[in-house]
């Protein structure tokens, strides 16, 4: 099967379990996808299979938007929800003090991804 699929990836699901899935469902060996989603992450994986695989390069520089929820005073080991809590305090954001922190992570921007994220090191995903 050649072709490009959207798929909504499901929390807890990591984008090797996407492809691995749709391996077995689809019948094919060539499959990637136009980038990793963290496995707390749900959201917009397009996946590539067969010989639309030669297209993963060109699908890899659109741009990207990110919604999030905040929990504010919240101090995890992970930097998200997922981690152990290190500290919890009470904290009250005014909106004017949400929009000017905002500020920095809109437009075009050089990601910096924490330490618990799906990228690699010495071979290895970080989470």
């Amino acid at each position: 099967m050649n072709g490009i699929l959207l798929v909504d990836k499901p929390r807890d699901w990591t984008s090797f379990d996407v492809a691995a899935k749709l391996k077995g469902l689809c019948k094919t060996r060539r499959i990637g996808h136009s980038g990793t989603l963290d496995p707390m992450a749900t959201g917009l994986l397009v996946m590539f299979l067969g010989r639309a695989t030669r297209a993963v390069p060109f699908a890899e520089e659109h741009d990207k938007r990110y919604f999030a929820s905040l929990r504010p005073g919240l101090i995890t080991d992970t930097q998200d929800v997922t981690g152990n809590v290190l500290a919890q305090h009470a904290c009250a954001v005014t909106a004017a003090e949400l929009e000017e922190a905002l500020r920095a992570f809109r437009g075009e921007i050089a990601q910096v991804p924490p330490m618990y994220s799906a990228i690699r090191f010495n071979g290895r995903r970080l989470y």
